[in-house]
C-alpha cells in the first residue's frame, strides 16, 4: 500500500539540503512507528520516493513524499503519528492513500507556485511590476540555460505558465517536470537581466506554495488533490 505525505517546510530548516531531509523523514518514520516496507537484497531501506527537490534557502508549504507501508490503521492516524516527531520548522499538513496505479511523487511533479519576495538588499527600478509584466508578455523568452549536459537555447515563455504582481511579491506557477524544470530565480534573473539590473548576492526569498501534477484532462491538480 502506497501513502503520500504533504509537509512544510520553514524556519531555520530551509537551510537544510534535500538528502539530509530524506535521512531526517527515514528517522521520523521509524520514530512514529509507521510500518514501513523495506527493499529486498544485501542492504535493505526504506521504499520512499520525494517529489522536486526543493532549493537550499527556499522556504514551502507543498513539499510530497511517497512511501510504501506493509499495514495501515487511517490517514488521520499516520498524519497524528508523524505530527508528534517532527521539529519545529517541518509540519505534516496531509496524508492520503494512493490509488492503485497512481504514480510516484517524483514522476508526476509537472508544475509548482511559487511566491518571490526580495531582499532589501535589492533596489529596485522605478515600475519594476509594469517591466515584470511587460517581460512576461512576450511573445517569445530566447534564453541559454545550463543543464547537467552542457548549455542549450530554451523559450523560457513556454515554462512559464502564470506569472503576476502580488503587493511587493510576485507569484509564477513554472514548469516543474523533470526534464524542463524552471526555478524561479531564472526567471528573475532573466527579467532583471534584461532591465540590465546588477543582482545583489540572494536577492530573493522564495517560498513554494503549491506542488502540481497534470491529470489525463491537462488539468493541473496538487499532489494531494
Amino acid at each position: 500500500m502506497k501513502v503520500r505525505v504533504k509537509f512544510s517546510k520553514y524556519g531555520p530548516v530551509k537551510f537544510v539540503g534535500h538528502l539530509d531531509i530524506m535521512h531526517y523523514f527515514q528517522k521520523a518514520v521509524r520514530r512514529a512507528g509507521i510500518d514501513i516496507a523495506y527493499s529486498e537484497g544485501f542492504s535493505p531501506h526504506q521504499i520512499m520516493s520525494f517529489a522536486s527537490p526543493l532549493s537550499v534557502g527556499h522556504t514551502s508549504e507543498g513539499e510530497y513524499f511517497d512511501m510504501e507501508v506493509r499495514s495501515f490503521t487511517d490517514e488521520e492516524d499516520m498524519l497524528k503519528k508523524l505530527g508528534q516527531v517532527m521539529v519545529e520548522g517541518i509540519d505534516v499538513l496531509q496524508v492520503r492513500i494512493l490509488d492503485k496505479g497512481e504514480g510516484n511523487a517524483m514522476a508526476s511533479v509537472a508544475a509548482a507556485a511559487y511566491l518571490v519576495a526580495f531582499s532589501d538588499k535589492l533596489s529596485l527600478p522605478a515600475n519594476w511590476d509594469k517591466e515584470l509584466i511587460s517581460f512576461y508578455q512576450q511573445t517569445h523568452i530566447e534564453v541559454v540555460k545550463k543543464t547537467k549536459k552542457g548549455q542549450k537555447e530554451i523559450d523560457l515563455k513556454e515554462s512559464i505558465y502564470q506569472l503576476e504582481v502580488r503587493g511587493d511579491t510576485v507569484y509564477m506557477l513554472v514548469d516543474a517536470g523533470s526534464g524542463s524544470n524552471i526555478k524561479p530565480e531564472f526567471v528573475m534573473e532573466t527579467f532583471f537581466g534584461q532591465l540590465g539590473v546588477m543582482l545583489p548576492e540572494y536577492p530573493f526569498r522564495i517560498h513554494r506554495i503549491e506542488t502540481y501534477k497534470r491529470r489525463e484532462d491537462g488539468q493541473l491538480v496538487p499532489l494531494i488533490a
